[in-house]
């Protein structure tokens, strides 16, 4: 697994309360290459997104190793996470996860800026021009459709470049034309960048469209197709 850029090895997830153990995730093992697109699938409680939260380093495993890019997410403090999240992670949500009180344009800006990156604005704005929203720059998440919110959500997350990009139901609170476009756009811009993608989804039309697909049932992979 040296030359992948996603490395999950034996990963388990249990969390206990006074009613006893629930076992979330067992004993979960594979490997993505850079530029590889993965969709993770199954039903609702099969452990999807705790397995997501977990290669994001947003989530402990209770055991197991996840690498990113060589790195061991779990053998560094929280503070080296976030800062190697905020160099080769980027994120799509269902429910877009945008700054109310910053318009589109601030919300592509804002892990530039954190970055400490002088042309933040013109990066941000090219960004939201490529996924078209050069008119929309000045707009608050509050006064922006659906899709125009998935598309500044898109954008902040391409604008950084990042070598992995992690999508948990991306089109789940959108219409299905535009979940289609959506889909159309974050398949181009990955194409575009080589990024290596993980999307989790109920869709096995857009699962259908990556590169391999991992099937999650009772916590295990219960089949891995390419």
């Amino acid at each position: 697994m040296s030359n992948s850029i996603i490395s999950v090895e034996h990963v388990y997830k249990a969390v206990s309360d006074s009613t006893g153990t629930l076992e979330i995730l067992r004993d979960i093992d594979f490997a993505l290459k850079a530029k590889e697109t993965a969709a993770i699938v199954g039903a609702s409680g099969s452990g999807k997104s705790t397995l997501l939260s977990i290669i994001a380093g947003l989530d402990t495993p209770t055991r197991g190793t996840v690498r990113i890019d060589g790195q061991d997410l779990f053998a560094i403090d929280e503070d080296a996470r976030a800062a190697l999240r905020a160099r080769k992670v980027g994120f799509v949500f269902q429910s877009f996860q945008l700054l109310g009180n910053l318009t589109a344009l601030e919300n592509v800006m804002l892990p530039l800026e954190l970055d400490g990156r002088k042309d933040a604005r013109k990066a941000a704005g090219d960004m939201l021009a490529r996924v078209g929203l050069a008119q929309r720059l000045n707009a608050y998440p509050r006064v922006l459709s659906g899709g125009e919110q998935q598309r500044v959500a898109l954008a902040r997350a391409f604008v950084v470049h990042p070598a992995v990009l992690l999508a948990d139901e991306p089109t789940g609170s959108l219409d299905f034309a535009t979940g289609e476009k959506i889909m159309e756009l974050m398949f181009d811009l990955n194409r575009e960048q080589g990024t290596t993608l993980v999307l989790v989804t109920h869709d096995r039309s857009i699962a259908a469209r990556c590169d391999r697909r991992i099937t999650i049932e009772a916590g295990r992979v219960a089949s891995e197709v390419q």
